[in-house]
């Protein structure tokens, strides 16, 4: 039996991954803000349960079999995520807090009602990749907005979810994925952005437009 902890764990470890690999036990407990030696120690379970190959100071790595249990409680997370959206207005600055509490409850056959109802969505409502029934995902190229050239057009194509404060301050904007923006300008030495979303101007910290990652927009009409 695989326990709540254990999934949160493996849902941590593949969100990580996605910058650095293998996992270092440090940036896993830094991340889920426990002790190193706690997190050691539930690393060394999930090796006795074939779900991570874990290596002394050499940090961890999914096998096949934790990959396949860590895709599936994302896919309940971000299904969850989306169902609260889109059937209960949930605003989307919250859905994450109530998917975490339901992302380890929900039956296989819930799921796959949702999936049913939503029309077997792709994304999220912050334009997060929902694995598929069989374990596969995609994800479309994007980079950080931060990494951009100001002048050019970009469409948003994923929101960190961490911080929902900073979520409510992007809906302020309109800044969503699929949403079209112009950078106007880049402040130096890691200072705001600006952006113009909908025809007005937003100044957008640095740290912010970490959490926002873009693809550029092919046409060279500017964004009304």
């Amino acid at each position: 039996m695989i326990s709540q902890a254990m999934e949160d764990y493996l849902k941590a470890i593949y969100k990580l991954q996605q910058t650095i690999k293998p996992v270092p036990t440090s940036a896993l407990a830094e991340h889920m803000g426990f002790s190193p030696a706690s997190v050691t120690n539930m690393c060394k379970k999930l090796a006795e349960l074939n779900l991570l190959h874990y290596e002394p100071y050499q940090g961890v790595v999914f096998t096949e079999a934790g990959l396949q249990v860590a895709l599936e409680i994302i896919r309940h997370h971000r299904l969850i995520e989306l169902y609260l959206s889109k059937a209960l207005n949930v605003p989307w600055d919250q859905v994450h807090a109530e998917a975490e509490k339901l992302e380890h409850v929900i039956s296989e056959d819930l799921e796959d009602r949702m999936a049913e109802m939503l029309g077997d969505p792709q994304f999220d409502p912050h334009g997060a990749p929902i694995p598929s029934r069989n374990g596969t995902i995609f994800r479309p190229e994007s980079e950080s907005l931060i990494d951009m050239k100001a002048g050019n057009r970009f469409v948003v194509v994923e929101v960190n979810d961490d911080d929902s404060e900073l979520l409510r301050y992007l809906g302020t904007i309109g800044l969503y994925p699929g949403t079209e923006l112009l950078l106007v300008e880049r402040a130096p030495f890691d200072g705001p952005l600006t952006l113009k979303v909908a025809g007005k101007q937003h100044n957008l910290g640095y740290q912010a437009a970490k959490s926002v990652r873009v693809a550029p927009v092919e046409t060279s009409q500017e964004p009304s």
